[in-house]
C-alpha cells in the first residue's frame, strides 16, 4: 500500500510512503486484540477498592436480643451483615488485575489493529513537524487542512517533539505518541491515525522489517 505525504497544508507533496503489507496488510486477528486491549485496561487498573468486612467493622459483639421467643428471626451482634451500618459479605478487597502476554501475541495484536485501521482508509501520512513555537491553533489548522473531523485523532511521530507534544496537549480528541509507545489500545480507540514522515521508518524498525 502506498501513500501519498501531506504537508501541512493538506496538499501532496509529490512524495509516497509505502506501508509495509506485514504491518499493515495482514488478515487480523480479532482475539489478539481483544486480549491486548484487556490486558492494556487491566494493568491500568488501581485495583484499591476495599469494604469492611464484619471483623472490621467497629461495633459491639453483645447479642442483640435472646435467641428464642421473640416472634423474630434470630440475631446476633449489631456488626451482622444483615443490619445496616454491618459489614458486607464477600466485599471487595485490594488485589492486582495484570496478567501477562507473549511477546508474539502484542506483535500480532498491534500488527492486526493497524491493518484494520488500513482497510478503512483511516492511515494518514504527513510531512515531519517541525514547530517553532507551542501553538494550539496551528495544531488545529493541521487537522482542518487533512480535513479531518475532531474525534479521537492519534499522531504517532518517531522522535518526541516538545512543541508539538505541547500545542495538542489542550485538545481533547488528540493524543500524540511515539512509535515506540504505541499500544493496541490506542491505535484501536482512535478515529484516525496520523503518521509522520519519518514514524513510518521507526515502525519498520520496532517490528524489525528492514532486514527482512
Amino acid at each position: 500500500m502506498e501513500l501519498s505525504v501531506l504537508n501541512i497544508a493538506g496538499q501532496e507533496t509529490g512524495r509516497k510512503v509505502e506501508l509495509n503489507d506485514a504491518i499493515f496488510g495482514i488478515e487480523p486477528n480479532e482475539h489478539a486484540i481483544y486480549l491486548d486491549v484487556k490486558q492494556f485496561l487491566a494493568n491500568n487498573r488501581q485495583g484499591t477498592h476495599k469494604s469492611k468486612q464484619r471483623n472490621e467493622i467497629s461495633g459491639s459483639t453483645r447479642k442483640l436480643k435472646k435467641q428464642k421467643g421473640t416472634g423474630g428471626a434470630r440475631a446476633g451482634g449489631i456488626k451482622n451483615p444483615l443490619f445496616r451500618g454491618g459489614g458486607r459479605v464477600f466485599g471487595p478487597v485490594p488485589r492486582d488485575y495484570s496478567f501477562k502476554l507473549n511477546k508474539k501475541l502484542k506483535r500480532l495484536a498491534r500488527k492486526s489493529a493497524l491493518s484494520v485501521k488500513a482497510a478503512s482508509n483511516a492511515v494518514t501520512i504527513v510531512e515531519d513537524l517541525n514547530f517553532e513555537a507551542p501553538k494550539t491553533k496551528q495544531m488545529i489548522q493541521l487537522f482542518n487542512n487533512l480535513k479531518l473531523d475532531n474525534r479521537n485523532i492519534l499522531l504517532v511521530t518517531n522522535d518526541m517533539n516538545n512543541n508539538v507534544l505541547l500545542s495538542a496537549r489542550n485538545l481533547q480528541y488528540v493524543d500524540v505518541m511515539r512509535v515506540s509507545d504505541l499500544a493496541t489500545y490506542n491505535i484501536m480507540r482512535a478515529k484516525s491515525l496520523v503518521f509522520v514522515e519519518s514514524s513510518v521508518q521507526g515502525l519498520n524498525e520496532m517490528f524489525n522489517l528492514n532486514e527482512e
